[in-house]
């Protein structure tokens, strides 16, 4: 009897979804825009918001620290419970804040990418990238880097700030996966929060404001972000320069990898010099297609073709091996006796018939 069907056991793999953060993640801090978009920053504080200058180094530090960015920290926010603004009060458009502060980043600096982007593609896994940063910027700093198709998906700061809505929905289905245009409409406010005066004293006695702007390294910002792309945080690996964000990350339930250095930190589980490290480091993401495909056949000729492009085989009919087949089953009703491990995984296998291939989609929210 010829068997037709081929019978293909997929052992799951540890990964369902790589995450990657962008700025000086997919691309090194020597670049120079991190230099760049931190004096852009300063000078929108300046020009904009009439902050003076030779306050702003320990206000930008004040910010940073406690709303994970300098914008978080400026914007301020009305309760819908007492009209009350939080967070420091500076009234601002974030679309004018985005285009000043990345419009004028030396983007000519990022060149393509031609080495990431065959690893990328190479990786048999899901993969999203996840900044705080604007559509615009991301989109602009992957086409320079040549890695514009190489992800699923951009979760950006539209993302997380659907701000055309009175209030940010939990309803994955209600957001929009990269983003959308919008623009954003707070009132002013009459007072401004004096942060730096409020650390300045030995026992500070009032609450910090609240900042409207989710981000990282909130982890309501991690866990929204993987609500809306559909992630499993024990089955995702964040790769992040961020010490600050990689522990988020790990207290979400992340696995992660810290770039730019090989010491690994508090939070991270790997570390990488450069992302260039990753197939040295993490050779087991693309170990994934090799131990994935067990072939069932009579034919000594299927069997042989299916060992060469790299499928663990299984000839059936026989209980001798012949070249080229890894078990050989006398009958298929054989196959638990001499195949118990497929049993012992069970929580993580998954049949798979031929004609009937799993299909990825995009995620859309």
């Amino acid at each position: 009897m010829e068997y037709d069907d081929r019978y293909r056991q997929v052992q799951r793999p540890k990964y369902d979804c790589l995450l990657f953060d962008l700025d000086d993640t997919l691309y090194p801090l020597s670049s120079g825009l991190a230099a760049s978009c931190g004096k852009n920053i300063q000078d929108f504080m300046v020009e904009k918001l009439g902050i003076d200058r030779s306050k702003i180094p320990a206000l930008s530090n004040l910010l940073y620290k406690n709303y994970g960015t300098t914008m978080a920290g400026l914007r301020p926010f009305e309760s819908s419970l007492c009209s009350v603004l939080q967070a420091i009060g500076y009234d601002f458009d974030y679309d004018e804040y985005h285009s000043f502060v990345h419009g004028r980043l030396p983007y000519e600096n990022l060149k393509p990418d031609p080495v990431l982007r065959h690893l990328l593609l190479s990786l048999p896994i899901r993969k999203v990238i996840f900044t705080n940063a604007d559509k615009v910027h991301a989109a602009k700093a992957l086409s320079r880097l040549g890695l514009e198709d190489c992800f699923e998906g951009i979760i950006c700061f539209e993302t997380l700030n659907p701000i055309h809505k009175s209030t940010i929905s939990d309803d994955e289905d209600d957001i929009e996966f990269v983003g959308s245009s919008i623009s954003s409409t707070t009132a002013s406010s009459n007072e401004i929060f004096d942060i730096v005066g409020h650390f300045s004293q030995p026992e500070p006695r009032s609450v910090l404001p609240k900042t409207p702007i989710v981000c990282k390294p909130s982890e309501d910002a991690i866990e929204r972000a993987l609500k809306i792309a559909k992630i499993s945080p024990q089955r995702t690996l964040f790769f992040e320069d961020s010490t600050r964000n990689i522990q988020s990350g790990k207290h979400v339930g992340l696995h992660t990898v810290l770039v730019g250095t090989s010491h690994r930190v508090k939070g991270a589980d790997h570390a990488l010099e450069s992302i260039h490290n990753i197939r040295e480091a993490l050779p087991e993401l693309w170990e994934v297609d090799k131990k994935t495909e067990l072939f069932f056949e009579d034919s000594v000729r299927n069997i042989q073709s299916g060992k060469r492009v790299g499928l663990h085989t299984v000839l059936v009919g026989t209980s001798h091996r012949v070249k080229g087949a890894d078990y050989a089953l006398e009958s298929m009703h054989n196959i638990r006796e001499a195949l118990p491990e497929l049993w012992e995984v069970d929580k993580k296998m998954e049949v798979s018939y031929p004609g009937k291939l799993t299909v990825e989609t995009s995620v859309t929210a």
